[in-house]
């Protein structure tokens, strides 16, 4: 039902990389959250299959469970177009030697759902993570009888409704986790945001096996000296090669206060100018570190 209902959301081109992609599609995909979660959503659409998954209660568990091979690939939120980075993903990325090799971008799309035969009117409360609440307050502003409560988790609410046939309660989440529970949804779209994204790594112990003609997009992670002009420099670096920078982002070291690791994603057209600037960065920089270079999804 899932395979069928996602097939016109393929984006992925047969005649690019498709050894690769036959490849990774039969491997275990560890994901944040459970089946009907976001994570969920972005597995279903990135390999276009109904993929095994290893549910990861928190971003740590995702991590250990490539650590131990338990999952072979991940999928990994990083930033939201709203909320903005989450910067400890990051960090676990780096600490274990992670290795970007794909990103995707998902609209993210709240619904309200219920067991069949609900009506708005008999909502009593709806239950969901924090920020999916927040996401949807100008909706939920104009019922100020149903009461919100704040669950861990927006799929595992919508399992929990389907498990116990709960009534007079709902969920908010993403149209997968009513596909899977087999929920109705009775207010689509409630999200006060439209142009509400995320965007998610996918992640692996291993480096990417694509072509260089493929790739155009990199991860790159290195540190500074504390000097006037020297992340100017940097970026100086950048234009002359050619490269475009899409993310700056800087994250504190730990062993020495205020000072900062930058994680910079860069854009090109070429692979030979990334290759020059990179000759380049592992001189100027300290603990210079290729996180990832793969072919961007950019919607």
């Amino acid at each position: 039902m899932l395979k069928s209902k996602f097939e016109t959301n393929i984006k992925y081109n047969p005649d690019e990389n498709r050894d690769f992609f036959l490849t990774k599609m039969k491997e275990k995909i560890a994901i944040q959250g459970i089946r009907g979660s976001f994570h969920h959503q972005v597995a279903l659409e990135y390999f276009q299959e109904n993929v095994q998954v290893d549910e990861c209660l928190s971003f740590e568990a995702l991590a250990d469970s490539l650590l131990k091979n338990q999952a072979q690939l991940a999928v990994m939120a990083i930033e939201n177009s709203i909320a903005g980075s989450i910067i400890p993903n990051y960090a676990l990325i780096d600490k274990n030697n992670f290795h970007i090799i794909g990103e995707y971008y998902l609209d993210i799309i709240q619904n309200l759902m219920v067991l069949n035969g609900q009506k708005l009117d008999e909502i009593q409360e709806v239950h969901s993570h924090p920020m999916a609440l927040l996401q949807c307050m100008d909706f939920l502003k104009k019922h100020p009888n149903i009461k919100l409560v704040e669950d861990k988790d927006t799929a595992e609410t919508a399992r929990r409704i389907h498990q116990n046939q709960i009534k007079g309660i709902a969920a908010i989440g993403s149209k997968v986790a009513a596909e899977l529970y087999d929920l109705n949804i009775i207010a689509p779209e409630i999200q006060t945001v439209n142009n509400n994204m995320t965007r998610f790594f996918i992640i692996s112990k291993e480096t990417n096996q694509i072509n260089k003609e493929e790739i155009n997009k990199a991860s790159i992670k290195f540190e500074l000296e504390d000097t006037p002009g020297s992340l100017a420099t940097v970026l100086n670096v950048m234009t002359n090669c050619k490269l475009n920078l899409t993310k700056i982002q800087s994250m504190p070291i730990i062993e020495t206060p205020f000072q900062y690791s930058f994680f910079v994603d860069v854009v090109f057209e070429k692979y030979k100018h990334y290759e020059k600037a990179v000759k380049i960065l592992e001189i100027m920089t300290n603990h210079f570190k290729v996180l990832g270079e793969y072919k961007s999804k950019k919607q």
